[in-house]
């Protein structure tokens, strides 16, 4: 019988300091685990998340932290005593899970997860995006203009691990090379092993038009971006298409391509579960910017942003950030479930929302954000200035941002405000947006908690 079977007190005193009791609790716990990729997060008596750490079988992983060897290691003997609880979040797969943990650890910051609180040195995904044709690249050292940027991840070997699976779907090129299309002599060019084993495009030799491999790239992104379902689904459809106008040749590769990210399997360990956009924004411009831009009177400390997500069960929440002079809040964040619309109705639900939080901000005499910004466009925006009327409250000033087209727009104004994308103010809003949109997205866990959510 192992240590994880019997969690006796010599165990559990060895692990100095936690109570007795909630060791045991959390040792029995985690026997019930299912063995399958997921993310597990270990709590204190006080419930907060300490570690978070990913796993290829849950079960096994989590449960190693129960046997007397993790109190004899260095570099866990000196915590793991705090356990009193443990929670898990299943994966699809380990690249799934690989990207929740670094999602996880970056938002939450348990102090026992010490490597990713500083993202100096820690590796990331990065997609040119200035290139004719993009690549791919695993970096420490991240630039901040031309590139999508994915990370920081705990690890640079399951980063890379996790590539390779991801390659063999999307055939994504990682060389250096500098390739033009207006440049005929890449049609004699002798492409690498990639190519031959069929885990490239290969359009160093123009196997591959320009459209055609930055498309493949949008659903690596899209991919990256949480968007698996949604991908899945364009594919399909896109199959289908293929299919009946008898183009047969793309119809089967669509139909590869699918089967394979429908049973994404991953190669050694992998940390995958996608992280955020990391953004370059300067906070003191962005302001400076957002209020000329809305023509406001001063400049705006406080900007608040809202999201509607649906979970499993067709579970509608939202998720509020806060930013305060530029920077996230942290303690400013808010979760909500949504409780009077049925189905999914994205309209209904940000009334409800709205309706919700200004009601209470007014009725306690709290000040109200200088912005609030909505992810959507007309229709969402629309839906939050109908809360504030049959509230019969005074809005502040609300704006929408649409992700297609990153069109602001403003109440009463038909036509909506486009800026630059490299303005400050545009990447100030696409900030909150996103990070709004990362909160209510992730962190199925905490469902099972009514008290995260407010009320």
């Amino acid at each position: 019988m192992t240590d994880l079977d019997q969690p006796d007190d010599e165990g559990t005193n060895a692990q100095g300091g936690a109570t007795q009791l909630g060791f045991a609790h959390a040792a029995v716990k985690v026997k019930t685990f299912p063995q399958v990729p997921g993310v597990y997060l270990m709590k204190d008596d006080a419930q907060r998340v300490i570690y978070v750490g990913k796993a290829k079988n849950l079960r096994s992983r989590a449960g190693s932290y129960f046997l007397k060897t993790a109190a004899e290691d260095p570099r866990t003997s000196s915590w793991i005593g705090e356990i009193a609880d443990i929670e898990f979040v299943e994966c699809d797969t380990e690249v799934d899970a690989l990207l929740m943990e670094s999602r996880l650890i970056k938002d939450i910051q348990p102090k026992h997860n010490k490597d990713l609180k500083d993202d100096k040195t820690f590796p990331y995904l990065m997609i040119t995006t200035r290139e004719e044709f993009p690549r791919v690249e695993v970096t420490r050292e991240p630039r901040d203009k031309g590139v999508k940027l994915y990370g920081p991840f705990p690890s640079a070997g399951s980063l890379r691990g996790a590539i390779q699976v991801l390659q063999r779907i999307f055939k994504f090129r990682t060389c250096t090379l500098d390739i033009s299309e207006s440049d005929e002599r890449w049609k004699w060019f002798r492409p690498c092993l990639l190519a031959s084993i069929n885990q490239c495009t290969a359009p160093c030799n123009f196997r591959i038009s320009k459209e055609d491999y930055r498309r493949d790239i949008r659903r690596l992104q899209t991919f990256l971006e949480g968007g698996k379902k949604r991908l899945l689904k364009e594919m399909q459809d896109e199959m289908m298409a293929a299919s009946k106008s008898l183009d047969f040749e793309r119809a089967a590769v669509l139909r590869d391509e699918i089967k394979m990210l429908e049973k994404l399997e991953d190669r050694g360990e992998l940390d995958t579960h996608v992280q955020p956009e990391v953004f370059y924004v300067d906070p003191q411009k962005g302001v400076a910017g957002l209020r000329k831009v809305l023509g406001l009177s001063k400049l705006p400390r406080v900007i608040e942003g809202m999201d509607i997500a649906h979970l499993g069960g067709g579970e509608t929440v939202a998720s509020l950030v806060q930013f305060i002079d530029g920077l996230p809040f942290k303690p400013g964040y808010r979760r909500f479930r949504i409780q009077d619309v049925d189905g999914i109705d994205d309209f209904r639900s940000l009334y409800e929302v709205v309706s919700r939080r200004f009601r209470r901000l007014s009725d306690e005499g709290d000040s109200f954000p200088d912005i609030l910004l909505i992810d959507g466009g007309k229709g969402q925006l629309n839906a939050a200035m109908a809360a504030f009327r049959d509230q019969e409250i005074t809005p502040p000033t609300v704006i929408s941002l649409a992700k297609r087209d990153e069109e602001i727009f403003r109440p009463g104004e038909s036509e909506p405000i486009r800026l630059s994308k490299t303005a400050y103010a545009l990447r100030l809003l696409q900030y909150v947006r996103d990070e709004s949109h990362r909160f209510a997205q992730h962190y199925h866990h905490l469902l099972r908690s009514k008290s995260t959510f407010d009320r």
